[in-house]
C-alpha cells in the first residue's frame, strides 16, 4: 500500500483545485482520497509542493512513428519503404516510455500508414505493455488505417512513390468500395484492433486531393460505421473537410480528427449527435514544415489558421472535445502543448483538463480513469503549480505513476 502526499489535487468533477492531497492505492487503484487516517503501515511517497492530477490522455498518436531519429520534425519521408516492422516495433517502445514520462498514461493509436504484411504492431505493442515487458501507456489500438487507394492515409500518398513500389491491400487498410471496406474493418478486428480509423477526407501532409475533399463516399462510411458498431467499436475518422465531416456524423462516426473546415452547421451537427471532436490543434504552430514539399506548405498555410478559427466556433457552441495531439507531427513527449492550445483557442485552463482526462475517457467508453477517486485506476501525475490557473504546468511533469507503479518521480 502506497500514500501520495502532495500540496494540492485537481478534482476535475467539480472543477477545482483542492488541498492538501492524500491519495491512498493499493495495487493498481485508488481506494481513498483524503481519508480521515490513512493506513499507518503504508509506504508514504512526500511529493511536497506539487498537484496531484489524474494521468492525461492523448486520443490521436502513432507510436510507430518519428521519435529516436528525428525527434523535433516530420518523420522519415521514405520510412514506409526503408523501415521493417521488426524496427518499427523497436521505435514504438522508445516513443511509448517518451509518452508516459510525459504524464500520459491512456493514448489511442490511431492507425498504422505503413506496410508491415499484415500484422498490426500496435496491437502488439499494446500488449507488451500490458504485460510490463516495456514501460509505456495503455493503448487503444487501432491497426491499420482503413483507407482509399490514393487516400489521405494511403502510405505512398506521403511520398508520392511510383507505381508497384510498395503494393497494399485489404490487409493494411488499403479498401475501395463497399465489400472491400467492411472486409478491412473484419480482418482489423480479427487481429485485435480496439477502433477503427478511417480516411474520409484528404489531409495537409500528404499528396492526396485537397484537404477538405471527402475520399470515402456515403454508402463505404456508413458500411464501415455498420461493421464496427455491430462489434463493439468506435469508429475515428480523420476529416478536414466540410463535406468530410458531415458525412461521417450522418453515418453514426463516434470521433472527428481534426474538423478543421467545419462549418457552423456542421458544428450543430456534431453536437445534435454527440460526435466527438479530436482537433490537434497545437499542429498550427507546432508542426515543423520546413522541410516539406511546397505544395504541402501551401495546404498548411491555407488550413492552419482556418483550423484554429474551426476550433474556437466548436468549444464556444459546446462540442464535446477531447484531446490529441498527432504525435510525431509534434515530437513525442510534446503532448501537454495541446492542452495549451485548447486554452489559447477558447477553453478554460480547467476544460482543457477535462478534455485531456473524463472527456477522453468518455471517447473511449472507460469509466475506471480520468480521476482522482477511490475505485479507479491508480493513474496519477504530480506537476508544479496550480494547472488550473497555469496549463503550461502540465508540460513540466515531476511524477508518474500507471497501475499504482512510480515509473518517474524527479
Amino acid at each position: 500500500m502506497t500514500v501520495l502526499r502532495a500540496a494540492r489535487w485537481v478534482d476535475v468533477d467539480a472543477g477545482t483545485v483542492r488541498s492538501p492531497a492524500v491519495v491512498v492505492v493499493e495495487g493498481n487503484r485508488i481506494t481513498a482520497v483524503n481519508p480521515a487516517a490513512p493506513p499507518p503501515d503504508a509506504t508514504e511517497i512526500d511529493l511536497g509542493d506539487l498537484t496531484l492530477l489524474p494521468g492525461l490522455m492523448d486520443m490521436e498518436i502513432n507510436l510507430l512513428l518519428g521519435g529516436p531519429e528525428n525527434p523535433t520534425g516530420l518523420p522519415n519521408p521514405l520510412h514506409g519503404v526503408q523501415d521493417d516492422p521488426v524496427y518499427r516495433t523497436l521505435r514504438a517502445t522508445v516513443n511509448a516510455r517518451t509518452t508516459l514520462l510525459a504524464g500520459f498514461t491512456t493514448v489511442r493509436n490511431l492507425g498504422l500508414m505503413v506496410k508491415t504484411g499484415g500484422y498490426l504492431l500496435d496491437v502488439d505493442l499494446a500488449r507488451a505493455i500490458e504485460a510490463g515487458w516495456v514501460p509505456g501507456p495503455r493503448i487503444v489500438a487501432a491497426g491499420h488505417a482503413i483507407t482509399p487507394t490514393g487516400g489521405h492515409l494511403d502510405p505512398t500518398m506521403f511520398q508520392r512513390l511510383a507505381p508497384h513500389i510498395m503494393p497494399l491491400g485489404v490487409e493494411e487498410g488499403i479498401a475501395n468500395g463497399v465489400p472491400q471496406v467492411r472486409a478491412a474493418v473484419r480482418y482489423q478486428i480479427k487481429y485485435g484492433a480496439g477502433v477503427i480509423k478511417i480516411s474520409a477526407s484528404g489531409g495537409v501532409m500528404s499528396h492526396s486531393t485537397a484537404a477538405g475533399a471527402q475520399q470515402y463516399s456515403d454508402e463505404e462510411i456508413a458500411a464501415i460505421v455498420d461493421e464496427a458498431h455491430r462489434a463493439g467499436l468506435k469508429v475515428a475518422a480523420h476529416a478536414h473537410g466540410d463535406a468530410g465531416i458531415r458525412a461521417c456524423v450522418r453515418a453514426g462516426v463516434d470521433c472527428i480528427e481534426h474538423g478543421s473546415l467545419a462549418s457552423d452547421d456542421t458544428i450543430r451537427m456534431m453536437i445534435d449527435h454527440g460526435t466527438f471532436l479530436v482537433p490537434t490543434s497545437y499542429l498550427s504552430e507546432g508542426l515543423d514544415i520546413s522541410k516539406a514539399p511546397p505544395a504541402l506548405q501551401a495546404k498548411a498555410a491555407e488550413v492552419f489558421p482556418r483550423a484554429r478559427r474551426t476550433l474556437g466556433r466548436a468549444i464556444e457552441a459546446g462540442v464535446r472535445i477531447a484531446c490529441g495531439t498527432d504525435a510525431p507531427a509534434i515530437p513525442h513527449g510534446h503532448n501537454a502543448k495541446e492542452l495549451w492550445a485548447l486554452v489559447d483557442r477558447g477553453m478554460t485552463a480547467m476544460q482543457a483538463l477535462r478534455a485531456a482526462t473524463v472527456t477522453s475517457a468518455e471517447l473511449i467508453g472507460v469509466d475506471d480513469r480520468g480521476r482522482l477517486a477511490a475505485g479507479l485506476l491508480a493513474d496519477i501525475i504530480a506537476v508544479p503549480g496550480d494547472p488550473s490557473d497555469d496549463i503550461t504546468a502540465t508540460q513540466d511533469v515531476r511524477f508518474v505513476m500507471k497501475d499504482g507503479l512510480v515509473y518517474k518521480n524527479e
